[in-house]
């Protein structure tokens, strides 16, 4: 099975800085997609930001920017640097990674981590 686990996650003074973690691992083959969400309460999960297997990023019109997303593949661990974070960026942010556990398998499945908490106070 797969599994991924997200870490760096606390709580912070607006302006401040915090990296996320987020390892992959079990049965992955290959991976082709890996990205950050958050979900504040009361709202639905959005997008921050996701990072392809060539390097190619996309983000948030609201985090461009102050964050910052990259990969380690040979770790299979990704990573969020968010700098100047302010108070509309607390929110569980959650680990997204799109792969297939086999050359067999005909189609890309998307993985969740269970999310870890970013709070920024001022």
């Amino acid at each position: 099975q797969v599994q991924l686990v997200e870490s760096g996650g606390g709580l912070v003074q607006a302006g401040e800085s915090l990296r996320l973690s987020c390892a992959a691992s079990g049965s992955i083959f290959s991976i082709y997609v890996m990205g950050w969400y958050r979900q504040a309460p009361g709202k639905q999960r959005e997008l921050v930001a996701t990072i392809f297997n060539g390097g190619n990023t996309n983000y948030a019109d609201s985090v461009k920017g102050r964050f910052t997303i990259s990969r380690d593949n040979a770790k299979n661990t990704v990573y969020l640097q968010m700098n100047s974070l302010k108070l509309e960026d607390t929110a569980v942010y959650y680990c997204n990674v799109q792969g297939r556990t086999s050359v067999r398998e005909p189609s890309i499945t998307d993985y969740w981590g269970r999310g870890t908490q970013v709070t920024v106070s001022s």
